[in-house]
Order: structure tokens, then sequence, then C-alpha cells
């Protein structure tokens, strides 16, 4: 690997990086171009992830998965984007689940969990985001309504990623009217949806073609009656059950974004070192070696905070702050690596033989999901300094 590496760990660690150097290996760049040309789904790569038991990695071992921390994930994820490859196809496969394994009923992740852990099933769908509300999750307008032993949904959401692909779904929906709960975050609950029971007049997805191959869609949910059981702990409290997730989320994309930041570095400072002009190595030139360098530094930077957060995950301790912070550094970081790949490459970083193009686009969405640069600003600003609410 390249310079950017990290540095030496254990050798379980170190094992499993080489388990998803080797995977990834089987994928190589023109898989993911032929992919991202086509605007198809990796199946192939993520049925070997999930054969490999690498998408199970927070599933308890009684549930058939490997009962790994969060740090662990992390670092599949980061080696996954490393190799050039991207995990977004599936990520939210060890993520999502986490809302069932901490507030599902044991009947349910006896149910599921055995099934998600083994690849049979695919929890990748996460229903939250709508139109109207975006970020604003309190104000979102989806609804779920009892009827005897059925909850009857109806609304719409928005960028559900890989719905097309994921025979279940985390779904988010109003149990209550806005403003008539005494705590203004209850009145949402949280339902795990089979979307193969559902008809295709009631569940209607509608892919978004995007500037890249993200597999994302909207949802328009017409008088779709799901069980009751298919609610996940208590009727109205589901929004801090989604909150619980967040961190989680965050921890894990900022590990893509880690891993997206060395393939930059690598392939700058491989190409800066072979490309000759006027019979030198560009890389002679400090204008080219400095913005390497600095992206070098920021690496190391985002790295720290991104493992930091991941270990206070893993010891059950408050990492909002931090899961947040990691995700801005390690997304900008991996995004100015990007840029000074480009411009290393000059007019080659166009072309789509080198990749740079492709995870150029990829790298770009982290500035704005799965959470905003400013809204985690804001988030800083207001909960750690305690500046006023500027809404």
């Amino acid at each position: 690997m390249s310079n950017s590496a990290p540095a030496p760990e254990s050798a379980e660690i170190e094992a499993i990086r080489d388990t998803v150097r080797a995977l990834c290996a089987r994928f190589p760049n023109e898989y993911w171009r032929k992919l991202d040309r086509e605007r198809a789904y990796p199946s192939e790569f993520v049925n070997a992830m999930a054969e490999a038991g690498l998408l199970a990695s927070l599933i308890p071992e009684e549930y058939g998965g490997s009962g790994l921390p969060l740090s662990v994930s992390a670092t599949i994820l980061e080696e996954v984007h490393a190799c050039g490859a991207n995990g977004a196809a599936c990520h939210a496969q060890m993520y999502t689940m986490g809302t069932l394994l901490r507030h599902g009923s044991e009947k349910q992740k006896q149910a599921y969990l055995p099934g998600i852990a083994s690849g049979d099933l695919r929890l990748q769908a996460f229903g939250v985001t709508e139109p109207g509300a975006g970020t604003d999750t309190l104000s979102i307008s989806t609804t779920a309504e009892r009827k005897g032993d059925t909850y009857v949904i109806r609304g719409q959401k928005v960028w559900t990623s890989r719905a097309e692909h994921s025979d279940l779904m985390i779904l988010l929906a109003r149990t209550a009217p806005k403003g008539s709960m005494e705590k203004r975050t209850d009145g949402l609950s949280v339902f795990l949806v089979d979307m193969r029971e559902a008809p295709a007049d009631k569940l209607r997805i509608r892919p978004i073609n995007t500037m890249i191959n993200h597999s994302t869609t909207e949802i328009f949910f017409d008088d779709l009656e799901i069980p009751a059981n298919a609610l996940i702990g208590e009727e109205h409290k589901g929004f801090r059950y989604i909150l619980d997730g967040m961190n989680a989320e965050r921890i894990l994309i900022a590990a893509e974004c880690i891993g997206d930041c060395r393939w930059f570095i690598e392939k700058s400072t491989n190409y800066a070192s072979e490309r000759k002009v006027f019979g030198r190595p560009i890389g002679q030139n400090q204008g080219v070696q400095f913005p390497i360098a600095r992206n070098h530094v920021e690496l190391h930077a985002a790295s720290l905070a991104v493992s930091h957060a991941a270990d206070l995950y893993d010891r059950g301790e408050s990492c909002g702050a931090e899961a947040n912070m990691a995700k801005l550094l390690a997304s900008e970081a991996s995004w100015h690596a990007a840029d000074t790949c480009l411009q290393t490459h000059g007019g080659f970083g166009f072309a789509e033989e080198y990749d740079v193009e492709r995870k150029f686009r990829e790298t770009r969405l982290y500035q704005i999901a799965p959470i905003s640069t400013n809204l985690i600003l804001s988030h800083v600003a207001e909960k750690v300094l305690g500046l006023p609410r500027s809404f």
C-alpha cells in the first residue's frame, strides 16, 4: 500500500485489512468503471462482502455475526475505499441493523438478524429523509396510522439509497400529529418494513439519477399496510432510536473518507513520481509536492479523530460531537486530496481510465451526506461551545 497507510496495528487488524484487500483485488478498477458507466448495482461485490462475513461484523455472535467493535467495522470500510472500491453499496448493512439490535424485541432479532448476518437478507434501506423535511427530521410528515393489527403507511421518502436492492427497510414515520406530544421529540415511531411483501401499487420506488452511481431512490407509500408487530420498540419514541444509530453511521462514513484520502494520496504520489515533463518528474517541483504533503498531514489528523470517535463509541461513552467532528475532518481531508489528485494528473485526471474522476465525484458526496458540513459546524457551535441557537 501507499506511504499514507495507517501505522502498524495488531496482527488481527492487519489480517482483516489483508482479507479486505484480497477481496477487493477480485473487483479491480475496470469492474467499478463499468458499473459507474452503466449505473449498475455491484451485486457481486456485495455478495462477496456478505459471504466473507465482513458486513456482519457488528452483529453479535449469538445471531450469526462476528460481534466486533465499531472500530473494526471502520477499518473494513476504510480499506475498501483505499483499494479504489466503494462501500456505499453495502455499508448500511453494517449499521442500519443497529436500530433493530438495540431496540427490537428478542423475537424480531431472532427472526431477522441471522439472515442479515449471513447475507440472505439485505437490510440496507433507511427511510428517514423527506422532500419537505431534509435534515429537519422532527418535521417529517409520512404517517403510520394504527388500525387494529396493522399500521397504514402514507407519505413519501427521498434519498433512500439501495431500496431497489434491499429486502427490509428501517422506516421512521409519524404516529402522532406534530406538536401533540409533551416532548417535541415524541410522536415518531420506527418500523421494520419487509418490502418483499409490499404490493407494487402500495410501495412505489422511483430511482433518482445522480452524478454518482449511488442507487438512490424516492419512495411513495400509498396506504401500505404492515403488521403491528413491525413496530420497533415503543410507539412515539422512534426519534431517539434513530439518533442512536447516527453516531455509528457518521464514524463509518468518516472511515470511508479516510480510505478515499489514502487512495488519492497514493495515486498522486505515484503519478508525480512517474510523470516527466521537461525531462524531470513533476514531483520534483515543490508546487506539486506541497499540496500532496499537506493532504498527508490532514489525513493523519483526520484518522486520529476517527479512531478517537470509534473508541468512545466502543466504550459506550457519549460521542456525538466527536463523531460529527471526525466526519467533518475526514470528508474535508478526502475532498482536498481529491482536488490535489485531479490537479496533479492534469488533463489525464478527467480520463475514465485513471479512475480519478470517478473517485472525485464519489468522495464529494460526503461534504453533504449523511450530514452537511454546515450542520456539523452548527452542532459544534451550539452543543459544544454553547453559542445561541441560529434558528
